[in-house]
């Protein structure tokens, strides 16, 4: 039986894709690298940033480091508003509370920003804890982020699920022990959700909400 639900945020919860890309395009152009079409860096949204900057463009650990500083430049000041609630959503947490679900966020973002966002867009109150990785780049796996929040939440992993729309999300959760709900109305490739085993994949937040019913 299901007493907690972990929620990813950027691609499950919110769609950040503006303020993602802008602001990594913004990052990357302090390097002189143009990218002129920022729909192109959506692979940027759910890893780890430090991991993308190196993996998506070959940047040493120095220089990495360096690019999330300056993609934290233009987010932290514009790029979280960037975003938008995907349509549903509020509904279904209010539910889900009202419900006796306890509900938390367990996301690869800055934990600050998340915090903020989740404020912004008044989704905070929904949410028991909300965690995320820290300004000196620590917690910066998804399983020590979902660690975390269990353990900030007193939740056993076996009454717990994570929903997420990446395979980060999937893998992070079952290093954990705990179920996992990939969501295909984010930013993942086509079977990548299958592939990182998840337990269960949904379409939509409606199938969302109904599939989490079916596991109280």
């Amino acid at each position: 039986m299901v007493k907690y639900i972990l929620f990813d945020l950027d691609g499950t919860l919110t769609d950040p894709k503006v303020g993602i890309t802008t602001s990594v395009q913004y990052a990357l152009a302090q390097f002189g690298i143009q990218v002129e079409d920022p729909d192109s860096l959506a692979c940027f949204i759910g890893p780890p940033l430090l991991d993308s900057f190196r993996e998506e463009c070959g940047f040493d650990e120095a220089t990495a480091q360096a690019a999330v500083v300056k993609y934290r430049e233009r987010f932290g000041t514009q790029g979280l508003y960037e975003n938008q609630v995907y349509p549903g959503i509020p509904e279904m947490l209010d539910r889900f509370v009202q419900s006796g679900f306890t509900l938390g966020v367990a996301t690869s973002k800055l934990e600050t920003y998340a915090v903020q966002i989740l404020e912004h867009f008044s989704l905070a109150p929904y949410f028991k804890v909300a965690v995320g990785s820290l300004p000196d780049n620590s917690r910066g796996e998804k399983k020590e982020v979902i660690a975390e929040a269990l353990h900030q939440l007193g939740a056993r992993p076996d009454q717990t699920v994570m929903v997420g729309d990446r395979k980060y999300d999937i893998l992070g959760a079952k290093a954990n022990g705990v179920a996992s709900i990939g969501v295909r109305y984010g930013y993942a490739a086509p079977g990548e959700l299958e592939a990182a085993g998840a337990d269960f994949v949904v379409q939509s937040v409606e199938e969302l909400s109904r599939l989490l019913e079916k596991l109280r």
